[in-house]
């Protein structure tokens, strides 16, 4: 039961880390005070009543207001996560290097071509196995 629960408070931790270091962005769409559109990691549409504005070359300098409005909220994550070694002593460097050494030497490969009966013929069948054990293929 004391595993199960190591196991269940390791995962939460997990999600704990992930969430608090990941940033979100919320896009949402107004028209007018109603909200039509909200979207999660990308940009909200429209509800297709943009206003167009007069062309800069006509005569006509009327300007339009737009009922329309995008809110763009972001929520960033933390960035205090990264652990610094630079401030290690001489004994610990050591620690860290012998360590390092004698575990990556650990993992040394085999040749996998090792054929252990090279020396050694298969026996000869004296009788035949299939009279012996009476299996016959229909």
């Amino acid at each position: 039961m004391n595993e199960f629960f190591k196991k269940i408070s390791a995962i939460l931790m997990a999600f704990v880390v992930l969430f608090t270091t990941m940033s979100f962005s919320f896009s949402e769409h107004y028209c007018g005070d109603h909200l039509v559109d909200f979207a999660m990691f990308s940009k909200a549409e429209s509800c297709g009543m943009a206003m167009e504005s007069a062309p800069a070359n006509s005569d006509c300098n009327t300007f339009i207001k737009d009922c329309c409005s995008d809110i763009i909220k972001q929520v960033k994550g933390q960035d205090e996560l990264s652990v610094v070694y630079t401030n290690l002593n001489l004994e610990q460097q050591v620690f860290l290097a012998s360590f390092t050494y004698t575990y990556l030497n650990l993992f040394e490969g085999f040749d996998t071509k090792i054929n252990t009966f090279k020396d050694y013929s298969p026996p000869l069948a004296d009788r035949d196995l299939n009279v012996l054990y009476g299996v016959f293929r229909i």
